[in-house]
C-alpha cells in the first residue's frame, strides 16, 4: 500500500536512493538537479524541513510499502496571504502507469485545502512533457498559458482553484 506522508528528517536516507536512482530519468524531462545536489544533500534536506516548519513551503513524499521513496509532491513558494503556492511533483519510473502520481497530486490538493488553507495553485509543465500535463488534467487543473520555464524551455502553466474548504474535487 502507498502512502502519502509530510517530509521528515527520517526520510533523508530513502530519499536521497530516489533521487540518485531516478536522476536520469528525471534529467530526461526536467533540467538535471546537478552534483552540488547530491553533495550538499543532508544540508539542504535540514533546511526544507526548517522552511516546512515555518510554513514556507509544504513537501510530501509517496512511500512504497517497503519503505521506499516512489515520489514527491511539492508545494513552494507559499503565499499565505493570497492562499496560493506553486505545486510540483516527480514520480520514480518503476512506479508511472499506475495512477500514483494523480492520487499524490489529488492528495496534495485536499491538503492544501484542509491543513494549509490554500485556495489556488499553479504548476509549469515543460513542452513535451505529456505525462505530467496529462496528471495536471486529471487533477482538474487547466492551462492557462505558455512560460518560460527557470532553465529557458518553453512550458505551460497550469492553474486550480480549490475554493474554500470543504473541499469537492471535480473529478
Amino acid at each position: 500500500m502507498d502512502l502519502l506522508e509530510r517530509l521528515r528528517f527520517d526520510h533523508a536516507p530513502a530519499l536521497l536512493a530516489f533521487e540518485r536512482e531516478n536522476r536520469a530519468f528525471f534529467a530526461a524531462r526536467v533540467p538535471d538537479r546537478g552534483d552540488a545536489y547530491f553533495e550538499g544533500f543532508d544540508d539542504r534536506h535540514r533546511e526544507l524541513i526548517e522552511a516546512q516548519e515555518a510554513g514556507e513551503i509544504h513537501f510530501h513524499v509517496l512511500v512504497g510499502g517497503g519503505g521506499e521513496i516512489l515520489g514527491r509532491v511539492n508545494l513552494v513558494d507559499v503565499d499565505a496571504t493570497a492562499g496560493s503556492a506553486e505545486l510540483g511533483f516527480r514520480l520514480a519510473e518503476k512506479a508511472t502507469g499506475r495512477g500514483l502520481a494523480t492520487w499524490g497530486v489529488r492528495e496534495v490538493c485536499r491538503l492544501a485545502v484542509e491543513q494549509y488553507g490554500l485556495a489556488r495553485l499553479t504548476a509549469l509543465v515543460a513542452l513535451g512533457n505529456g505525462a505530467s500535463s496529462a496528471v495536471l488534467a486529471r487533477a482538474g487543473f487547466g492551462a492557462v498559458g505558455a512560460v518560460t520555464l527557470d532553465d529557458g524551455a518553453p512550458g505551460t502553466a497550469y492553474e486550480l482553484e480549490l475554493g474554500p474548504a470543504p473541499w469537492t474535487p471535480a473529478w
